[in-house]
């Protein structure tokens, strides 16, 4: 029988080159993440909601153009030829390998398919990618990220027809530092974040607020739990999204802050992040997900089918 496309279907852009970007066998951020999550959609009861999409191919859009409006070419540069020359580290957690160059540029491109899938259809979506992109800044990738993907996204859809507003939402456990200071001078993109603080990368404190009132940091102590966030939520995270009324929702879609991650010390679990989606999306149904952080692979699997369920409503 012949399976049409329902509205109701949700959007996955994945694709296994995002498992090339190689930082060897004990880095937190390696490829088995998203094999663990590849593996828990495609075993979940409503597989066959799913809409796997490819992302475009480098050459087919402009890329690199949009990736030098935010990220100085010499760095660019640097980051090609590292690759070219077999790899190496940027700083002591962020590994780059010959692949990794192209595979960050693709990255993008998914991110930017999620933009003009959300905006044509109005229903959300999941970029299943990496590396990740919320801590790399202007020259430099940092803290396993190589390209800023959440930023140039945002920027990339005000230049769609109908977006005049793009609020990016932060759920990872640590501070998008990358983000925050590549559209905080932009009146049109608000950029909110709950983080674990005191924690890497040591900013985002709550005096923080971009240059047109346009940033909320929300910095979480460590131990705090689910109460905490829906707090944080309901009282500081909705009525900001809210008040700035965005045409696109991008949300960085880290899933460190579970109890049974290694890298940081607070104590949500996966069904949390299924709440977390419920309240974005009485913001808007225009919801762009994108893979942030989450080290361990049953957590962050967890996280992402949550999220996901919320969006179908299940």
């Amino acid at each position: 029988m012949h399976h049409t496309l329902t509205m109701a279907d949700f959007a996955v852009i994945y694709s296994p080159d995002f498992l090339s970007h190689d930082t060897g066998h004990f880095h937190p951020e390696n490829a088995g993440r998203l094999k663990a999550v590849v593996a828990a959609l495609e075993q979940v009861t409503w597989a066959d909601r799913l809409d796997w999409r490819s992302p475009t191919p480098v050459p087919q859009r402009d890329v690199d153009t949009l990736i030098a409006h935010l990220h100085n070419p010499r760095y660019i540069t640097a980051l090609r030829e590292l690759a070219h020359t077999g790899g190496g580290h940027i700083d002591g957690d962020t590994v780059v390998s010959d692949e990794s160059y192209a595979v960050a540029r693709l990255a993008v491109s998914a991110w930017l398919d999620g933009v003009d899938y959300v905006r044509s259809t109005g229903h959300s979506a999941f970029v299943l990618a990496r590396p990740p992109g919320h801590h790399a800044v202007r020259d430099r990738g940092m803290g396993f990220c190589l390209f800023a993907n959440a930023a140039i996204a945002a920027h990339y859809a005000l230049e769609q027809p109908g977006i005049a507003r793009v609020a990016i939402l932060d759920w990872d456990v640590h501070h998008g530092n990358g983000t925050q200071a590549l559209v905080e001078e932009n009146v049109a993109i608000a950029y909110c974040s709950l983080h674990q603080l005191p924690g890497y990368p040591g900013t985002g404190h709550s005096s923080e607020t971009g240059f047109h009132d346009n940033v909320l940091n929300i910095p979480m102590p460590p131990g705090s739990a689910s109460d905490d966030y829906v707090t944080a939520f309901e009282h500081q995270v909705i009525p900001f999204l809210k008040a700035f009324s965005p045409d696109l929702l991008i949300i960085s879609a880290g899933y460190d802050a579970n109890a049974a991650d290694p890298l940081a010390s607070v104590n949500l679990n996966p069904q949390d992040y299924g709440t977390f989606t419920r309240q974005c999306l009485s913001v808007t149904d225009s919801i762009l997900f994108g893979l942030e952080g989450g080290y361990d692979y049953d957590a962050l699997s967890q996280s992402v089918l949550a999220t996901i369920a919320a969006c179908l409503e299940m």
